[in-house]
């Protein structure tokens, strides 16, 4: 675990590494870390996969909306157990999104609105999601802000350039739906 490099009127970012190897057990430590820690509202919590030649697997970030909060978030950390994970991998996480270039967000400010199907105008202005692309799109403009999304219970946007962007795919009746699925088959499931 390690906390990033904090300038003045940034939120503080703590980088952890629990060991975790996919993407699904990354979601279920966030879920975990935001329960334990009492993590408040405000607070932004993305996955990271790691590929290097001491880890392949997956860190965590977590953007916390004030000092206090991160001290004590990193205190609990720190305290009620010693680190398991690899320093590099969490420095690498809470550094990607600092600087926001890379992190998959599983909690985010407006998260809790997108359940169902809802008109992206509504996704977009009751979230921290910044813009979407639609992946697969035969226009070059941007969809309209009424298209319905469905969303699966499962939105993911991710940071790219500094802005919170959720990748989105055509969908059945001229709707749209996030590119991430909740239960992705996996590959060559269905080979013997």
């Amino acid at each position: 675990m390690t906390t990033s490099y904090d300038p003045s009127g940034v939120h503080p970012v703590l980088g952890v590494d629990a060991g975790t190897t996919t993407l699904r057990e990354a979601d279920h430590l966030v879920r975990a870390l935001a329960s334990t820690l009492a993590l408040p509202p405000g607070t932004v919590a993305c996955t990271h996969l790691i590929r290097t030649d001491a880890r392949r697997g997956t860190a965590v970030s977590l953007e916390l909306p004030d000092h206090e909060s991160a001290a004590n978030a990193w205190r609990h950390l720190t305290e009620s157990e010693p680190p398991r994970g690899d320093r590099e991998a969490a420095a690498h996480a809470a550094a990607e999104h600092t600087a926001r270039r890379s992190g998959r967000a599983v909690l985010f400010p407006g998260a809790e609105h997108l359940a169902g199907t809802l008109p992206l105008s509504d996704l977009l202005e009751r979230t921290a999601i910044d813009r979407v692309t639609v992946v697969g799109a035969t226009s070059g403009g941007p969809p309209d802000p009424t298209t319905p999304v469905h969303t699966q219970d499962h939105v993911r946007p991710e940071w790219r350039h500094g802005e919170l962007v959720l990748a989105l795919v055509p969908a059945a009746g001229n709707s749209l739906a996030p590119f991430e699925v909740p239960n992705p088959t996996p590959c060559c499931a269905d080979h013997g």
